[in-house]
């Protein structure tokens, strides 16, 4: 058997670290030579330093990039525009894999694509989070109200000057389909999200949403 064989046997998800490389390849006199070789092959991928997924022909299924996205950098949650896009509130495909984070912003150009984080405080990171469970693994992703208070907060382009703004930046700007977001709404998350957001650009936001929808 050879030693992508070996491991290939040994892990049975397709995202994995430096550590169960190193425990499966413990009996050998240089390890990290080995590893060398296996990245060189194509056999293995790093996607950062410490994180790896298995090249496309010891692949047994598609690794789950929003997983990815969790492990790549940490504290983190997907949000901003990847989510209002696999939502259905903006009409794009996004082929960035956004998050928000308590730590840096930062972007990683990576073997399988790009992966953007953008900081918020503790108290903002925390809210709408949710917990996604599929057969390739879990990731936690911010609800699509919370993504777009995020992509608000986070826009410096976007500088409202009443409520009132905030029509033609979410319905001309972001193209935000007006059906899709009327299902997020109701007056217990929009209260929490402007206490959370404790901000006048989210109070804005919430005082628009309930106004155009009529949320008492």
């Amino acid at each position: 058997m050879s030693i992508i064989q070996e491991i290939r046997e040994k892990i049975s998800q397709e995202i994995f670290n430096h550590t169960q490389v190193l425990d499966i390849l413990r009996d050998y006199s240089k390890p990290r030579d080995v590893i060398s070789n296996l990245l060189r092959r194509g056999d293995i991928i790093r996607i950062r330093k410490g994180l790896y997924v298995f090249g496309k022909f010891w692949r047994r299924y598609q690794f789950n990039k929003e997983l990815l996205a969790n492990l790549i950098y940490g504290p983190s949650i997907i949000s901003l525009d990847y989510v209002l896009s696999i939502s259905g509130l903006i009409p794009e495909s996004v082929s960035t894999l956004t998050s928000i984070t308590t730590g840096r912003s930062r972007i990683f150009e990576t073997p399988v694509g790009r992966y953007s984080y953008k900081q918020l405080n503790k108290e903002r990171f925390s809210y709408g989070s949710e917990l996604h469970k599929t057969d390739t693994g879990s990731y936690f992703a911010a609800n699509p109200l919370k993504a777009l208070a995020d992509k608000i907060w986070l826009d410096k382009r976007f500088k409202p000057i009443s409520p009132s703004s905030y029509a033609e930046y979410l319905f001309d700007d972001l193209r935000i389909d007006e059906k899709i977001l009327e299902e997020y709404l109701n007056a217990v998350k929009l209260d929490e999200l402007e206490k959370v957001y404790s901000s006048r650009k989210i109070s804005w936001f919430i005082a628009f949403l309930k106004k155009e929808f009529r949320i008492v």
